[in-house]
C-alpha cells in the first residue's frame, strides 16, 4: 500500500492506494508533513485532486478500491451519481437505493466513506436542506458544497 501526504485548501490530507485503486482520501483534523514525492502509483489521484481544487475538475476518473461490505459499496457508488454543484437527501438517497426505509444505514454507509471527494458524500444533506453530518466536519462539508456551487456567494467584507 503506497502513501501521499498533500495539503489541500481544507487540510492536510492522506491518499493510500495500490495497483487496484485508491483505497482512502481523508482530510485529517491535524498537520501532518507531506510528502515530499508522491509515489507513482498515486501520481494521477494527486493531480486529479489538485484539479478538483483548482476548479478544473468536476468528475474524477481514477481507479477506486474502496474497502467495505457489500452494502456500503453499494451507497458509495450511488454517490458517484450525484453530479458535481448538485446535492440529495438521504431520504432521496435511500429511495434511489431501493428501500427509503434505510435511511440511517444509508447515512451510516455514508459516514464511513473513505474516498472522500473523490466519491462525494458531502453532497448529501437533510430532507430539510440543513448540512447534516460529515465526517470531515460541517465547516468542510460547507467549503466543498461553496466550491462546486454554480453561483459564487461574494463576501460583503
Amino acid at each position: 500500500m503506497e502513501k501521499a501526504i498533500i495539503q489541500t485548501p481544507i487540510g492536510v490530507a492522506v491518499l493510500e492506494g495500490d495497483e487496484y485503486g485508491l483505497q482512502s482520501f481523508v482530510v485529517l483534523n491535524n498537520e501532518e508533513e507531506t510528502t515530499t514525492i508522491i509515489p507513482e502509483i498515486l501520481e494521477d489521484a494527486v493531480y486529479q485532486i489538485k484539479e478538483y481544487f483548482n476548479g478544473k475538475r468536476a468528475i474524477f476518473n481514477i481507479d477506486l478500491n474502496p474497502q467495505g461490505t457489500d452494502f456500503q459499496k453499494g451507497v458509495w457508488k450511488a454517490l458517484q451519481d450525484i453530479p458535481y454543484g448538485k446535492t440529495v437527501s438521504y431520504l432521496e438517497l435511500s429511495k434511489t437505493l431501493g428501500d427509503p426505509k434505510a435511511i440511517r444505514a444509508v447515512a451510516a454507509a455514508n459516514g464511513k466513506n473513505p474516498l472522500w471527494i473523490i466519491v462525494p458524500c458531502h453532497r448529501v444533506i437533510g430532507s430539510d436542506g440543513s448540512l447534516t453530518g460529515y465526517a470531515g466536519g460541517l465547516h468542510r462539508k460547507k467549503w466543498l458544497l461553496d466550491h462546486e456551487s454554480p453561483v459564487k456567494q461574494q463576501s460583503l467584507f
